[in-house]
């Protein structure tokens, strides 16, 4: 299944894509896609409904993101060993775990806001994993079970709140509008390889990052396992897995979004988004 949210942003309802790719609305059937909608007993209900049956939604409506803010939005650091070779970044012993604010998801497609003051504000595509059995110390034959699907996510980055203000990597990664996270939820049993997903980035139509899951240091099932041992992962947690290479950090020399560039991005399956990057208003 293919499951998203629509409507105005913090008025969003709750929605499936039915064979054809036509949204259907799923108000009637369930509150939205967070919770105990995405347990593996909500998604066998939602498996059991006819698309047919439900409303269509116009094409031209918004898509919000496609989870509400979670409780966790997770993020695993420097897990591509190709993207770590162009930052210079050794290889991590274990998983690279910092959070980003749950108030910096957005919509798919909205714009994304450059913060007051930024002088590098970085992208970078990455596999999102979708909570939907939650629990501690998940054993990782396990893990895969726990996951209810995949979406797209742009790590959104200001590099310098990242590296050079002090304190965690949290500063850089948790402004408004840092976390778009969409079109859809793609369930789990529709990812058949999530090990060997494509996954590209480009500005103002021009492809700059070029890669594939298959160079994760870290796989998913270990992702989910290692997490749950340092919290209590619920249903409807993001986790988002790191970057293949082609950020602006990596370039030589360097290169940053300012205002004005469109961004599109999208993996293997899972959909595409389109963002324009806006400076800070005022």
């Amino acid at each position: 299944m293919k499951l998203l949210r629509f409507g105005a942003a913090g008025k969003e309802k709750p929605g499936m894509v039915d064979a054809d790719g036509v949204i259907r609305d799923l108000s009637g059937v369930v509150d939205d896609i967070s919770g105990a909608t995405l347990t593996p007993k909500g998604l066998a209900k939602l498996a059991r409904i006819n698309p047919a049956k439900l409303p269509k939604v116009s094409p031209r409506t918004r898509i919000g993101s496609c989870v509400p803010q979670p409780g966790n939005f997770i993020a695993i650091g420097l897990n591509y060993a190709d993207h770590a070779a162009e930052t210079g970044a050794a290889i991590p012993a274990e998983p690279i775990i910092f959070n980003k604010a749950p108030s910096c998801i957005s919509g798919p497609n909205d714009n994304v806001i450059i913060p007051r003051d930024s002088k590098k504000t970085d992208w970078e595509v990455e596999l999102a994993i979708i909570i939907g059995a939650g629990g501690s110390y998940i054993d990782e034959k396990d893990a895969l079970a726990a996951v209810a699907g995949y979406a797209v996510c742009n790590d959104v980055s200001e590099r310098e709140f990242q590296i050079e203000r002090g304190g965690t990597w949290t500063k850089g990664k948790g402004c408004p509008t840092f976390g778009p996270l969409g079109p859809w939820l793609v369930t789990a049993d529709e990812v058949p390889n999530v090990q060997n997903l494509h996954m590209w980035l480009d500005i103002d139509g021009k492809r700059v990052q070029n890669g594939s899951t298959k160079t994760m240091i870290f796989d998913v099932k270990t992702i989910v396992s290692y997490t749950s041992r340092f919290m209590k992962l619920m249903p409807g947690d993001v986790i988002t897995t790191g970057t293949p290479p082609g950020v602006g950090m990596g370039m030589k020399p360097p290169r940053y979004l300012h205002g004005g560039e469109i961004v599109t991005l999208g993996i293997e399956g899972l959909g595409a988004q389109k963002q324009k990057f806006v400076a800070y208003p005022g």
